[in-house]
């Protein structure tokens, strides 16, 4: 591909550099070779660019150069632009309209004829596979599961009865979409009895869906992944949760049952929701932090309880210096205490003398 081609299908422009130069793929910094494009997005990698082996390079509008033999292609956001890069250059494959023999399909499924499905592949009663789907080996649908066009399941995936996929959805191995909620009502003799779960899974278009995730379906009513969420491996999913649009969970996030996840939401690694919250619009809360309270649009939340990220980084700033703080204490508790026997010592001889 042409620099110039390049250049104009991921919104950069040349500043530097042979229009006409042949880029055969691209490559991080330390990895690139002659032919290909690399990108620097943060300042601390800045030192690899003299050492870097691409032929061209992203940079955003005011990062400085210092060699002439790179090209140079300006962008707003040089990872954006070298992300859509990677894409030209390993383009989704095509589907193949293939059934292996070993794929067991009732009778009353409805598979699109450019579907591809693979070996050991169950697929249930009254499902409906549309046009371009890849359902790779050994994956599961139960009853009545629907999955959109254009949409790939990984190999060791299970659908649970009544799921619905929506088109261009990635799910990843080993994830389970439906399963029953956690909902248990203590019974008379204090045991638990298990609250049927009819609901159903429906996840929207352009979703993505990391290996080992769990999604619960709802007791009633249903569980949704809206259009363009993006969710990490090894996330739990509860009953009953909305996730709003764009959202973005990463790994090992958990949400309690009825959670409200709203739009371009982050939740970082190992976040937990607590059930019943709403988190607004925009909010991120940063790895590792929990919260049992409803938390407004916008906000940055840490810790566990989560609160204010400023106010959480202030905190631990103190509790580092917790011991030194604990020192200080004791040595002006004893100065103090020493204050107080001179100052009962200097009243007591002034008591003796007035006597």
């Amino acid at each position: 591909m042409k620099l110039s081609e390049l250049a104009q299908q991921t919104g950069a422009t040349i500043e530097i550099g042979d229009a006409n130069l042949d880029i055969t793929s691209a490559a991080g910094l330390t990895e690139a070779k002659a032919g290909q494009v690399t990108f620097l997005s943060n300042p601390r990698y800045t030192p690899q660019v003299k050492e870097t082996r691409a032929a061209a390079i992203y940079l955003a509008k005011d990062a400085p150069i210092e060699r002439a033999d790179l090209a140079v292609l300006r962008a707003q956001d040089p990872y954006l632009a070298y992300t859509r890069a990677l894409r030209l250059f390993h383009p989704e494959p095509v589907v193949t309209p293939f059934i292996h023999p070993s794929a067991v399909i009732d009778p009353t499924a409805q598979v699109a004829p450019d579907a591809h499905i693979g070996a050991g592949a169950v697929i249930g009663a009254h499902c409906v596979i549309e046009s371009q789907v890849t359902i790779h080996p050994n994956v599961t649908l139960y009853n009545h599961v629907r999955v959109g066009a254009q949409s790939v399941i990984h190999s060791g995936v299970a659908l649970r009865a009544h799921a619905q996929v929506g088109q261009r959805v990635i799910i990843h191995n080993n994830v389970v979409v439906g399963s029953d909620g956690f909902g248990f009502a203590k019974a008379e003799d204090k045991s638990w009895l298990k609250i049927p779960q009819t609901g159903r899974v429906v996840i929207e278009d352009d979703v993505e869906i990391g290996a080992g995730t769990t999604i619960d379906c709802a007791s009633v009513g249903e569980t949704r992944i809206k259009r363009g969420v993006k969710i990490d491996n090894l996330v739990q999913i509860g009953h009953s949760c909305t996730i709003d649009e764009d959202a973005l969970l990463c790994a090992q996030v958990g949400l309690a049952g009825s959670s409200h996840i709203g739009k371009r939401v982050i939740l970082a690694g190992q976040v937990g929701i607590a059930g019943h919250l709403h988190v607004g619009d925009d909010v991120v809360l940063t790895a590792k932090s929990a919260t049992s309270h409803d938390v407004p649009p916008g906000k940055v939340i840490s810790g566990i309880p989560g609160f204010d990220n400023k106010d959480w980084l202030r905190s631990v700033a103190a509790f580092r210096r917790l011991g030194e703080m604990a020192r200080t204490i004791r040595l002006l508790e004893k100065r103090l205490a020493e204050l107080e026997r001179t100052s009962n010592d200097k009243n007591k001889l002034r008591g003796h003398g007035e006597e």
